[in-house]
């Protein structure tokens, strides 16, 4: 198994062992839904109780150490845990906040990584709007990818709806345009 899909499995069987609900986002998800590229890290989101986040950091970086100082000051700044898994590898934990997130656990699906491992992943379109509104360059290229590979198997009204929601309360109106642009194209 590669280096990444190993720390994923780490982060994995520890976070269900705990029933929390994640996903894996990011480039490993790019295996399933879109154009596979070389990732040097694993990206995920966990469900986390917004009253109570300092705990869930404790939780997960005694388990596996924490990249930062003070990882808990860190996640109440930027809602991340930075940790390392498996062979040495970054491990990028995102916390979830209800509302959004709570559709990306519903309808995240198995990823077998071999043989009787599973990891969760976030749908295609999940990936798209993640992709959408980080908005850096490789992201539209990802975007891209997932839009030629998926096709019409998209569902373009949950990914157009999200985006809408996202770009008003970010107050970013061209930020539906980075799906739109690669729908168009494909």
């Amino acid at each position: 198994m590669n280096p990444q899909l190993e720390a994923a499995w780490q982060v994995h069987e520890f976070l269900t062992a705990q029933n929390l609900r994640y996903v894996v986002i990011g480039g490993i998800a790019l295996q399933k839904w879109g154009e596979p590229r070389f990732t040097r890290d694993v990206d995920i989101t966990v469900e986390s109780s917004v009253s109570d986040p300092p705990r869930l950091v404790r939780l997960i970086t005694e388990q596996f150490g924490s990249r930062t100082q003070d990882p808990v000051a860190f996640a109440r700044r930027t809602r991340m845990i930075l940790i390392k898994a498996g062979a040495d590898i970054d491990v990028d934990i995102s916390l979830a906040l209800p509302g959004y997130e709570d559709h990306v656990f519903l309808r995240s699906v198995d990823f077998e990584i071999e043989p009787g491992k599973s990891i969760r992943l976030c749908s295609a379109e999940d990936l798209v709007i993640h992709k959408a509104v980080a908005g850096r360059p490789q992201d539209m290229a990802d975007i891209q990818g997932v839009v030629q590979r998926q096709g019409e198997g998209l569902d373009a009204t949950y990914v157009r709806d999200w985006l809408k929601a996202f770009a008003d309360a970010l107050d970013n109106p061209e930020l539906p345009d980075r799906f739109e642009n690669a729908w168009r194209e494909r």
